[in-house]
C-alpha cells in the first residue's frame, strides 16, 4: 500500500486541500445541523444555511458557481460533491451529514477534530513555519488545555490519577466529581449536562463509556412519535449502547427498552468486547450532576477506555503493564520474558473515525515523538490496519488491533489472552 500523499495542491484562494476539505466540512455541517433542526424557527434556519453557502463558495474558483438550490440538495448526499473538482475527497469519501431518516450524522463532531488534529500538524512542518490557515490552527482545543494541567505537578502518580478519573468518571454528581480531587484547572471541563441528552430534567449514561447519552424524538408514519437514546460514540451505540423509549406521561422518564444486542465477537477480540446483557441506565437528574466537555470526553475519555482495558486485561495476566510512562510520552508500556527473550512493548493508541486522516497525522509527525513503536487501534478500528501498517512502516513502527497486541504480548510472555 502506497503512504498517503501530503501535498498540498492549491485550491481556491491557495488553499490547501486539506484546508479547503475541512472548510467545506464545517460549513456543510452547520447546514445540515440547520436543516435537520426543525424546533428552530425557519427564518434562523434559513439565515445558516444561507451563510454556510457563502462559505462552501469562498473555497471555489471564479468561474464554478454553486446555487443556493444545488447546495441544500447536495446536503443529503455525499458530502464530497460539494468539493471543488480539483480537491480530492480522501477522508470525506462516501461521507454523509444526514441519515436516512432525517437526522445529522454526529459522527461528523470527530471527523472535524482530526481534520483540525492533522491541519496543525501540518502547519509545524511548513517552510518558515507559517500555518496553513491560522483561524483553524490556533483554535486551541480542550484535550490540550486538560492533558498540560495535569502534567504540571510533573507527578506521574498524579497523573495517573487524574487522567484515570477522567476516563472512568466522565459524569457524575457533584459530590462523585468532588472526590476525584482533581486540579481546579482539570475540574473546571465538567459542565452542566448539554441539553442534546437531557429528556424533561433527566439524562441517561452510556453503559460503555459513562457520558451522557444523546436523546431524539422521531415522528413516524400517521402522526405517532417515538424516542431514542444512543451514545454519541458509534462503536458504543453497535456494541449495544442504543435504546428506544415511548414517550411518557409529562413529568415521568423514559423507560428505556434495548435494541437487540450485537453478536460477540470471537478470537483475540472477545477479551476486551464489553457485556452489555442486561445494562439498561437508569434515568438521573440534571441537577446536582456534570459532565466532561464533549472535546474531553471523544479524545480523553473514549481512546482511554481501550488504554486502560487493555493495560487490565495485561495486568490481570500478572504482565505489570505501566499505564501513560514519563508523563505521557506514550500509553502502555510492556516488558516480558528474560535474557535473550526479554522484549519490551512500547505502545500507543489511538481512535480515529477516519483512518486516511490518522495516517497523515502519523506521517505528519514523523512517527511517534514519545518513542512508541505500536500504533494500536480499538478491534472496531480493525479495517484501518492495512493503510496503518504502510505508513508505520515509514518510521519503523508496527500496527496492530488492541486485542492483537494483547494477544501477542500474552504470547511472548507464555500466558493466555483468551
Amino acid at each position: 500500500m502506497r503512504a498517503v500523499d501530503l501535498s498540498n495542491s492549491p485550491a481556491g484562494a491557495g488553499l490547501s486541500d486539506a484546508t479547503v476539505r475541512h472548510m467545506v466540512m464545517a460549513a456543510a455541517a452547520m447546514a445540515a445541523k440547520a436543516l435537520t433542526d426543525t424546533e428552530q424557527p425557519p427564518e434562523g434556519r434559513l439565515r445558516t444555511l444561507m451563510d454556510a453557502h457563502g462559505r462552501i463558495l469562498a473555497t471555489r474558483r471564479p468561474g464554478t458557481p454553486l446555487t443556493f438550490g444545488v447546495f441544500r440538495e447536495l446536503l443529503s448526499g455525499e458530502l464530497s460533491r460539494l468539493l471543488p473538482e480539483t480537491v480530492p475527497a480522501e477522508e470525506m469519501e462516501g461521507l454523509r451529514l444526514i441519515t436516512p431518516d432525517g437526522a445529522f450524522e454526529e459522527d461528523f463532531f470527530d471527523l472535524e477534530i482530526e481534520q483540525r488534529v492533522v491541519l496543525r500538524a501540518l502547519a509545524k512542518t511548513t517552510l518558515d513555519g507559517r500555518p496553513t490557515s491560522t483561524q483553524i490552527l490556533e483554535a486551541e482545543m480542550d484535550q490540550d488545555r486538560v492533558f498540560s494541567a495535569l502534567r504540571k505537578r510533573m507527578d506521574q502518580d498524579a497523573y495517573v490519577h487524574g487522567r484515570s478519573s477522567l476516563i472512568r468518571t466522565p459524569a457524575g454528581s457533584d459530590k462523585e466529581l468532588r472526590r476525584l480531587n482533581l486540579p481546579s484547572s482539570v475540574a473546571e471541563f465538567y459542565r452542566p449536562v448539554a441539553f442534546d441528552s437531557v429528556w424533561d430534567r433527566w439524562w441517561f449514561a452510556c453503559p460503555v463509556c459513562r457520558w451522557p447519552m444523546r436523546v431524539a424524538v422521531h415522528a413516524r408514519r400517521g402522526g405517532a412519535r417515538t424516542g431514542s437514546v444512543r451514545c454519541f460514540h458509534q462503536p458504543h451505540a453497535d456494541w449495544g449502547a442504543s435504546f428506544t423509549f415511548k414517550l411518557p406521561e409529562l413529568g415521568r422518564p423514559p423507560a428505556l427498552v434495548p435494541l437487540s444486542p450485537p453478536v460477540r465477537p470471537a478470537g483475540e477480540q472477545a477479551v476486551l468486547f464489553p457485556d452489555l446483557a442486561g445494562k439498561v441506565p437508569p434515568p438521573v437528574p440534571v441537577e446536582g450532576h456534570k459532565a466532561l466537555t464533549r472535546g474531553v470526553w471523544r479524545w480523553t475519555t473514549v481512546p482511554g477506555l481501550v488504554e486502560i482495558a487493555l493495560h487490565d486485561a495485561l495486568a490481570a495476566r500478572g504482565l505489570g503493564p505501566v499505564l501513560w510512562p514519563e508523563l505521557d510520552a506514550y500509553d502502555l508500556h510492556v516488558e516480558v520474558g528474560r535474557g535473550r527473550e526479554a522484549a519490551a512493548f512500547r505502545i500507543d493508541i489511538k481512535d480515529y473515525t477516519s483512518a486516511i486522516l490518522l495516517a497523515k497525522k502519523v506521517q505528519a509527525d514523523g512517527g511517534d515523538k514519545g518513542g512508541a513503536e505500536w500504533l494500536v487501534v480499538p478491534d472496531y478500528r480493525a479495517s484501518s490496519l492495512q493503510l496503518l501498517g504502510s505508513v508505520s512502516r515509514e518510521f519503523g513502527m508496527k500496527a496492530a488491533t488492541a486485542g492483537g497486541i494483547g494477544a501477542l504480548i500474552c504470547r511472548k510472555a507464555g500466558v493466555a489472552w483468551q
